[in-house]
């Protein structure tokens, strides 16, 4: 009999671990949920709205290259962008980009060239904001382009992104919105 009862008492904290255990959990996995669902989804089959983007003055941009339609992933801490388009010879080119949404470098590989780039959720959660920087080879000149692109959902059906760049005449800034598919 004093055998079953110290079974018991053993069992009885151990049982006393498990509900303490799964009340913790319970109080903490809504925090966890709701931190991450406060956060922005892109994900979307986006087409460009041409006539309410905003081009660079000057005709330094062209929408399509600057922008184009394209195909967002968003999963855990990872923002995936895919690209078609349409080169110069007629043939399709389908470019991807990844980046981490935790504010640590990613680093894309295209024909230009590697990109390095650092996205970062505004403190609400609400807009993206995406660092680039690229160094291409141009006719034996090694040059470094620098880009910030701010990502806003507008509405459930309408993106905004906000582009500053620096072109050969200065600053160049260009807002691409998109509507989704």
């Amino acid at each position: 009999m004093k055998r079953n009862i110290k079974e018991f008492h053993v069992n009885g904290l151990g049982f006393l671990r498990l509900i303490s255990l799964t009340l913790m959990l319970g109080l903490i996995a809504p925090v966890m949920t709701s931190a991450q669902a406060g956060k922005t989804n892109f994900a979307g089959n986006w087409t460009l709205n041409a006539e309410k983007s905003t081009q660079p003055q000057g005709g330094q941009g062209n929408g399509m290259r600057m922008g184009g339609n394209f195909v967002a992933t968003q999963e855990a801490n990872l923002l995936t962008v895919v690209r078609t388009r349409t080169g110069q010879d007629g043939q399709p080119s389908t470019t991807t980009m990844k980046y981490t949404l935790d504010g640590k470098e990613s680093v894309n590989t295209s024909p230009r060239g590697d990109s390095k780039s650092i996205a970062a959720w505004s403190s609400n959660g609400k807009s993206l904001t995406i660092e680039t920087s690229r160094t291409m080879d141009m006719n034996g000149t090694s040059r470094t382009m620098k880009s910030t692109e701010i990502w806003v959902l507008t509405d459930a059906k309408t993106l905004t992104v906000a582009n500053t760049r620096q072109g050969q005449n200065g600053e160049v800034k260009t807002t691409m919105v998109y509507d989704k598919k």
